[in-house]
């Protein structure tokens, strides 16, 4: 059993995605088991598999499309963890964490963790998720549970780090910050790891699909050099 803990690593520099090459990840759990933690076979899960597996043929991360919501959730996540700091405790940020004791490994790249047991996940939301947050996980007396959508990820999270509770927060400028304590759930991890296990076996099989395509005789194919975008447009 190994949990690697990457300290010095920037969450979206070069190194960090370098690290993340090729693995499944807690944040992209959610495209290989069904919110009924069923292992998902659908059009996500397979076009997850070959981004996963081009990325571990070529070690090579392809650029993402950052949105205006991404932009916006960078700046909410440094505000809450500000806020988080000054009423709940404070904090310290690593840029990855892997564990490999299942047989493969998993990463997940916390907002943030506290002390020796305790992890963060920050979301920033829309308003009328947050509104709808408040209503439901607040007034409505259901304060141990966390929108549906960021469940399997901080249960994910969980397991990867072998923390001992993850805040979830839930964020929107302008409306109150809601923070839920999670615990891991053994019924909830046992299921992902399921799922990561049949995602990782079929990685492995279509893997070898790929090599093999090279000894057969009617493979026409031609090394090719990638051109970093950057170049393109030199």
């Amino acid at each position: 059993m190994t949990i690697k803990v990457y300290d010095e690593l920037e969450q979206g520099s070069d190194e960090w995605l370098q690290a993340r090459c090729g693995l499944l990840t807690a944040s992209e759990v959610k495209l290989i088991i069904t919110p009924k933690l069923a292992v998902a076979k659908n059009e996500k899960t397979r076009a997850h598999l070959y981004e996963l597996l081009g990325q571990r043929i070529t070690r090579y991360v392809e650029p993402t499309y950052i949105s205006d919501d991404m932009l916006r959730g960078q700046m909410d996540e440094i505000e809450a963890r500000q806020l988080y700091d000054e009423q709940i405790e404070k904090t310290h940020t690593v840029g990855f964490i892997t564990n490999d004791k299942w047989g493969f490994t998993i990463g997940y790249s916390p907002d943030w963790l506290v002390g020796e047991d305790g992890a963060g996940e920050c979301k920033s939301r829309r308003q009328k998720y947050q509104v709808q947050t408040i209503i439901e996980h607040v007034h409505d007396g259901d304060s141990t549970t966390i929108p549906t959508d960021y469940l399997l990820q901080c249960q994910t999270g969980l397991a990867v780090s072998e923390r001992k509770w993850i805040d979830f927060v839930s964020y929107h400028g302008g409306l109150p910050m809601v923070v839920i304590r999670q615990y891991p759930d053994p019924v909830i991890q046992d299921a992902i790891i399921n799922a990561a296990g049949e995602f990782e076996a079929e990685l492995a099989g279509k893997l070898a699909d790929f090599r093999d395509a090279f000894g057969r005789d009617n493979a026409r194919m031609f090394d090719t050099e990638r051109r970093i975008e950057q170049e393109m447009f030199v």
